[in-house]
């Protein structure tokens, strides 16, 4: 797990919980998700074309130390996708039942939506546990 953020005063060795010098997120704190892509163009047109979120930043290999990024997401939500590629694969794949990214819409999938995701190339599956 990585943390992301700026110390600031004195680093002590004991409990930081009762010290107020320390930051801790919140419920409207933004978070990153980051996970490797074998095909950048391919994640783009599900996440972009399929679901509809924004490309809200994009860096060549060139331009970020040999790793072409796609940050994905809607531009006022407090989180975002950091999708890193890795066309080598030397990120071994992780693909499980249990490995998945959730994103609760708020109702009933509209069909439309569902044969977007499934023209950008996503898969209709059965979810494993009742409550996905």
């Amino acid at each position: 797990m990585a943390i992301a953020g700026e110390r600031t005063g004195a680093l002590g060795l004991g409990d930081s919980s009762s010290d107020h010098r320390f930051m801790r997120p919140g419920p409207h704190s933004p978070l990153r998700l980051a996970r490797p892509s074998r095909g950048l163009a391919a994640a783009e047109r599900f996440w972009v074309d399929g679901l509809g979120l924004d490309v809200l930043w994009r860096a060549e290999p060139d331009d970020n130390a040999g790793h072409a990024l796609l940050m994905v997401g809607w531009p006022q939500a407090s989180w975002h996708l950091e999708l890193v590629d890795d066309p080598d694969g030397a990120t071994p794949p992780a693909p499980s039942d249990e490995d998945l990214l959730v994103l609760y819409l708020g109702g009933r999938l509209d069909d439309d939506l569902e044969q977007r995701l499934v023209g950008a190339g996503g898969t209709r599956v059965q979810a494993r546990n009742p409550y996905w």
